[in-house]
């Protein structure tokens, strides 16, 4: 895979578009070590973040130059009129192939990635929707079932906010999972998720089908996004529900509304109010960072619908089949074992996914 004219088209496009971003990343060095520029803090900053973001990125791609040009250099060797040293040169050589290939599978990566690079924490929420009391137990074990497989994967799992039902279920959760590779992993989980089953409640014994939703966004800080505390109204007020006198006494709560936007965001879970307002905070951040990133939403959304649908809240991903114990995917069109999914063992499912959408946005680029 030496030859860039032996790589596929998609590698080929990859590859020049990272040396194009290996030039932009000098500019941005030569313009920061200017003494004569006098940058002003935001600006500096904002190159300093786009710096460490091309630093990450291309960190595989300057590997895979270094490797480039000692294979350049082993074959002149495997060129020599010296019988020895041209046997070394073609046993490196070949030590140095697979190496190579390692490599630019390693920048491919990183490059389909790239919206990824630096993203270690998402809010995950969780909704009831057509099914009643079913659809909120099921909202409870797709809660679980993320749980189970944030422990695997030693992420972190906070429960943020709930809104529980009548019979222990959930009508709505919200969630942050922190970890690497966390967002870049569950990002796809978005869409509706549907299941087929027997209810507890049902005595004749009947298959009912219920559904609930997952949105899932980055969890944006302030390094990211900033809002404008005068933009925020924030409203306290008694929590109510569970949880003892204190909460019912205590003004608790705590509501925040972005002016500009509109969003809104309530959280009553902890006695501390101010412990509320910071969980309020950052999903509030979450949203409107999701809400102003109308472009690259759009775009990833477009490509979604090319290769596996969009993966939006109306949109059914998967369906939980207790009767046949399987978990369908459908954007793969594949079953998966039931109760493996539900343990939290996702490993292969989540897997399959990333793999597909590797295959079709690599199918997808051409040369610029």
């Amino acid at each position: 895979m030496s030859d860039l004219s032996a790589l596929s088209t998609g590698y080929q496009h990859i590859l020049v578009q990272l040396a194009h971003l290996q030039h932009r990343q000098q500019d941005i060095e030569a313009e920061m070590n200017d003494p004569d520029a006098n940058l002003p803090t935001v600006k500096l900053t904002g190159l300093a973040k786009e710096h460490g973001r091309l630093q990450r990125m291309l960190a595989p791609y300057l590997e895979y130059t270094q490797l480039q040009k000692q294979v350049a250099d082993l074959k002149d060797m495997v060129a020599s009129t010296d019988p020895e040293m041209a046997a070394m040169a073609t046993t490196e050589l070949a030590e140095l192939g697979p190496k190579l290939d390692a490599k630019i599978e390693q920048i491919v990566d990183a490059f389909l990635a790239a919206d990824e690079l630096g993203v270690d924490a998402l809010i995950l929420e969780i909704r009831a929707g057509t099914g009643g009391d079913e659809a909120a137990l099921f909202a409870r074990d797709l809660a679980e079932m993320y749980r189970r497989y944030a422990d695997r994967r030693g992420w972190t799992y906070e429960v943020m906010d709930f809104s529980p039902s009548d019979l222990g279920g959930f009508r709505e959760i919200i969630i942050n999972i922190s970890g690497p590779g966390a967002w870049a992993t569950l990002d796809m989980e978005a869409g509706g998720h549907r299941v087929q089953r027997v209810p507890a409640t049902e005595a004749s014994g009947r298959i009912h089908t219920s559904a609930a939703t997952v949105a899932v966004m980055p969890e944006a800080d302030e390094s990211i996004i900033s809002i404008n505390p005068s933009e925020v109204r924030e409203d306290v007020s008694r929590a109510g529900g569970p949880g003892g006198q204190n909460v019912n006494k205590v003004e608790s709560a705590v509501q925040l509304t972005h002016l500009p936007t509109g969003i809104t965001v309530r959280i009553r879970d902890e006695r501390s109010q101010h412990k509320n307002r910071d969980k309020a905070w950052r999903i509030l951040r979450a949203r409107v960072f999701e809400h102003f990133d109308a472009q690259r939403r759009a775009h990833r959304v477009a490509q979604r619908k090319q290769m596996m649908g969009s993966g939006d809240r109306n949109e059914r991903i998967r369906t939980y089949s207790f009767p046949q114990s399987r978990c369908t995917d459908h954007r793969l069109n594949e079953n998966f074992p039931l109760e493996k999914i539900l343990s939290g063992d996702m490993d292969d499912l989540l897997t399959a996914i990333q793999k597909r959408i590797r295959h079709d946005r690599l199918a997808n680029l051409t040369i610029a």
